[in-house]
């Protein structure tokens, strides 16, 4: 009777001893399935925002290059002395102001890690508004 109790206990120390070396195992494999998942998740979310910042640098370029041509034509604008072209500008200079505005609100959007959505959808008004300032300036342009 002895014997079989002995047995009893070691057979169940043993079951216990393997099921928690399986359930260390089986954490560790959970744990490193999981900090493998941020990791890439950190890591794909950086390449996005790397192609988003890309389109913010060829907008800013835009915007200086065309808040230069504002400029230029602003010194023949004042020259000019006609009250409707000086309107003009006016209103085209304040499209340049919109476009300023929505390329520091798509750049905020990419710095606060916004959804891809949120942060094309502001790319997209920025180049919008860009292009509405160009225009604006080639009417003026054509009123001089």
């Amino acid at each position: 009777m002895k014997r079989s109790r002995l047995n009893l206990f070691k057979a169940t120390s043993m079951t216990i001893s393997v099921l928690g070396v399986v359930m260390i195992i089986i954490t560790v494999v959970i744990v490193a399935y999981l900090g493998f998942q941020s990791l890439s998740s950190i890591i794909s979310s950086d390449a996005s925002s790397g192609k988003y910042y890309e389109q913010l640098t060829d907008l800013k370029s835009d915007y200086s290059n065309l808040k230069a041509q504002f400029d230029s034509t602003k010194t023949s604008v004042d020259t000019s002395g006609k009250k409707d072209l000086k309107e003009a500008y006016i209103n085209a200079e304040l499209e340049l102001v919109k476009a300023q505005s929505a390329i520091n609100d798509a750049e905020s959007a990419i710095s606060a890690g916004k959804s891809s959505e949120e942060i094309q959808n502001r790319l997209n008004t920025a180049r919008t508004q860009l292009q509405d300032a160009k225009s604006s300036l080639s009417n003026v342009r054509g009123m001089l």
